[in-house]
Order: C-alpha cells, then structure tokens, then sequence
C-alpha cells in the first residue's frame, strides 16, 4: 500500500478549512449558552426554594448521567417528533424540525452547561460569606451582594475552568458528525470512503484538531498564569 499525502493534502485541506468554520460556530454559540445556563442553573441551585433545587438537581443527574452522543442525536431526531406529537393532540398539524447545526449548538450547550454550573457554584461558596454579609448590611440587595461582591471574585477561579471545557468543546464538535453537522469529521469521513485514503485522511483530521487545540490550550494557560499573579 502507497500513502499519498500530497493528493490528500490537496483535495482534503480545502475542505477542512470549510469544516473549521463549523466547528468555530459550535463551539463559539455552545460555550456561550453553556455558559449561561451554567450560570442560572448555579444560581439557581443556591436559592432557597426547594422545588427549584430539586428540579435543577434532577436535570443535572439526567444530563450528567447520559453521554453527549445521545443527547445529540435526541435533540436532533426525538425533540421535533415529540413537539409534532404534542401540537397534534391539541388539533395543531405541525412539521417541527431542528437544523443540525443548531441541534448540535444545544446539544453541546445543555450538556457543557451541567458539568460548568457545578464549577460556578462551588467558585461562589468559596468566597467568604462574611463579604455577602457585609454588602447585606451595607444595604445591598441578595442578587446585587451577589453579582456585585461575589460574582467578581469568583470569576477568578472559574475562568481556569472554562478555559479547559472550551478546549474540550472544540474536540467534543466531532460528535455533531453523528447528527449530519458538515463539521471535520464528517468531512473527513466522506472525503475517505470516495478516495479510499483512509490513512492520509484521518491523520490530516487529527493534525487539524491539534492546530485548534494546541494554541488554544496555550491561551488558556496564559490567562490562568496571569490570575495567579
């Protein structure tokens, strides 16, 4: 068997270039709304109220305890039939779909968000209680002594944090494959049954992961240097 890396490298690379817009798409959206969730579901689970706690708790486990590659393909295939079922039992014909890319957008966003609001939350305990106490006394509402004293604080630790799940969210973007996202891997996949250059073909996706990845985890080094001086 020959390896052919240079028609590889010109037939693939192209089309890899197209696919990291993809996958800049993804994660940029599905950081953001990771991010957001894990913030009001953190806040959330600090409340006081116990049905809210509980419902949050639940839907943590129920994420946390699935894999990603699942919750991909039901927002993708189970998600519009179900919201089709439901429009027809209230005499409403419905043709719900969801586009692949923004299927993948959720899927990465709800399940990235779990695992990151537990990260917030514990950033938001270790500050001392004794300064929410403090801004309380000071006259200061509960939501502003928390967004204005201890939210700044905490973000010290958590932007470390964030920092490795979007390095893990780039590479996590391989999945949306599984749900027809025209990313790399499928791409690549493609590229590889039609030329038959398997090995050419997945090395080159492999270095194109590691041109993401690399760089970005050097960043996030940087970042998490800087606040610890």
């Amino acid at each position: 068997m020959i390896l052919n890396f240079t028609k590889a490298a010109e037939l693939l690379i192209p089309s890899l270039l197209h696919g990291f817009t993809v996958v800049i798409q993804a994660t940029i959206f599905g950081f953001l709304l990771a991010t957001l969730l894990g913030m009001i579901i953190a806040i959330g689970r600090l409340s006081n109220i116990k049905v809210i706690k509980g419902t949050l708790y639940l839907f943590l486990e129920l994420i946390r305890g699935t894999p990603l590659l699942v919750q991909l393909v039901y927002i993708y295939y189970v998600v519009p039939l179900l919201l089709n079922l439901i429009a027809g039992m209230f005499g409403y014909k419905t043709d719900v779909q969801i586009a692949s890319l923004t299927a993948g957008i959720l899927g990465l966003g709800i399940n990235y968000g779990c695992y990151m609001s537990e990260v917030i939350r514990a950033s938001i305990l270790s500050v001392d209680r004794g300064q929410t106490e403090a801004a309380l006394a000071l006259g200061l509402g509960k939501y502003q002594a928390l967004f204005r004293i201890v939210m700044p604080q905490a973000l010290r630790n958590i932007i470390p944090s964030l920092g490795n799940y979007l390095v893990m969210m780039v590479k996590d973007t391989s999945l949306l494959a599984y749900v027809a996202v025209n990313e790399l891997l499928l791409r690549t996949q493609t590229f590889a049954s039609q030329t038959f250059l398997t090995i050419e073909s997945y090395t080159f996706l492999a270095l194109a992961y590691l041109v993401i990845s690399i760089p970005l985890s050097y960043i996030v080094k940087i970042i998490e240097n800087k606040l610890k001086n």
